[in-house]
């Protein structure tokens, strides 16, 4: 374990877990200090697991013994660890988004360019093997050209379900900017950058009630558009047709589909690692499933700082700040456009990251330094 990459967490809240499950133990990393508002969290993480200091935020921004900064905390606050620590010499990997305004990401990352240091960015859901196959069959000309794609994320709220939903509904959260990373991202591998957009949004409630926990009952502001629509259009000359809404209650929806000159595919969610991959090609009667052909199997939070930590130079991280900032600038976008009532050309592009081989889990698990 000498030699592993060494990671500091700040933020212990729910999304947590699933990153130290993927990290603690892992060969080529090693988590070496928590931090948390919040004290007592980092100190029951700190005991559960020898090696880790439980330290203030500042304390671990400034660590000698931190290479990796990891931010899970909330959105309005991305922007702010992620500078701490760049300025100390730091490289950085957060949650989504990449701050919760365009502004604040340019800062990031001109930030980086300037230290030299590397900025990565989740999600990397779109890592797994669910996007990734999806990724290959469109490259292999499955579908042939793609002509135009549809996207569908529809929920009641996140209310219902976490005990602290408050960001959701402030500056940085919305469906568009908590779940568009997952369907901007996996649109960027598939059809490539964004040229410009066109979007429509709304505010069908003042409010919402926190529905489990200790504070359940208790009402909280809405201070962002919960539903917002939109047209994509892509460099290659693809549309995407899009859908973010945390004010309907399910939907039939695919989550993703792709259509061609010769055939559709239904991509499975963004959100998660795996799924079912359906092809229906041209003068076909039914829809069939695609073997996994691509992307780390049984993929989990977290396998996107491994790939950051792997690329070693070699390579652009597959989830890196320049996607991150390119899929900020979209939403905001949109955002934008249905403030002004105008189409709106972006500033930013990215190139979509290399593909992920077909990688097995206990190689990513114990080897994703060779998963090149």
């Amino acid at each position: 374990m000498g030699d592993a990459h060494r990671v500091g967490v700040v933020g212990l809240g729910v999304i947590s877990r699933a990153y130290l499950d993927t990290l603690i133990g892992h060969p080529a990393v090693r988590v070496t200090a928590v931090a948390d508002l919040d004290a007592a969290r980092s100190t029951a993480v700190a005991a559960e697991v020898p090696g880790v200091a439980a330290l203030t935020v500042e304390e671990l921004l400034s660590s000698p013994d931190v290479d990796t900064v990891l931010s899970l905390t909330v959105p309005a606050a991305h922007a702010e660890i992620a500078l701490g620590a760049i300025g100390h010499g730091k490289n950085v990997y957060g949650e989504k988004p990449l701050a919760a305004g365009l502004t604040d990401a340019h800062a990031v990352m001109a930030a980086a360019v300037k230290a030299g240091v590397g900025v990565g960015c989740a999600p990397d859901t779109v890592l797994g093997a669910g996007i990734q196959t999806a990724r290959a069959a469109v490259g292999a000309g499955r579908i042939g050209r793609p002509q135009f794609a549809t996207a569908v994320m529809v929920t009641p709220g996140h209310e219902r379900w976490h005990p602290h939903p408050d960001f959701y509904y402030t500056a940085g959260g919305g469906p568009l900017l908590d779940m568009g990373p997952y369907y901007f991202s996996s649109l960027v591998h598939l059809l490539g950058p964004v040229r410009a957009v066109i979007g429509a949004a709304g505010r069908l409630r003042a409010e919402r009630v926190i529905g489990s926990g200790p504070r359940a009952g208790e009402r909280i502001p809405v201070e962002v558009d919960s539903h917002v629509s939109g047209v994509l259009e892509h460099v290659g000359g693809t549309l995407t047709t899009i859908t973010t809404s945390f004010d309907g209650v399910a939907t039939t929806a695919a989550p993703i589909e792709v259509h061609g000159e010769t055939g559709t595919l239904a991509v499975p969610d963004p959100n998660r690692f795996d799924g079912e991959v359906r092809l229906f090609e041209l003068g076909d009667t039914q829809w069939r499933t695609l073997p996994p052909s691509a992307g780390y199997v049984d993929g989990a939070r977290g396998v996107g700082l491994l790939d950051f930590v792997a690329a070693e130079g070699q390579r652009a991280p597959r989830a890196n700040g320049e996607l991150a900032l390119h899929v900020l600038e979209t939403m905001t976008a949109l955002l934008r456009s249905s403030a002004e009532g105008r189409r709106i050309e972006l500033t930013t592009s990215a190139e979509p990251p290399v593909p992920v081989p077909l990688t097995a889990a206990q190689e990513w698990r114990g080897a994703v330094r060779d998963a090149r």
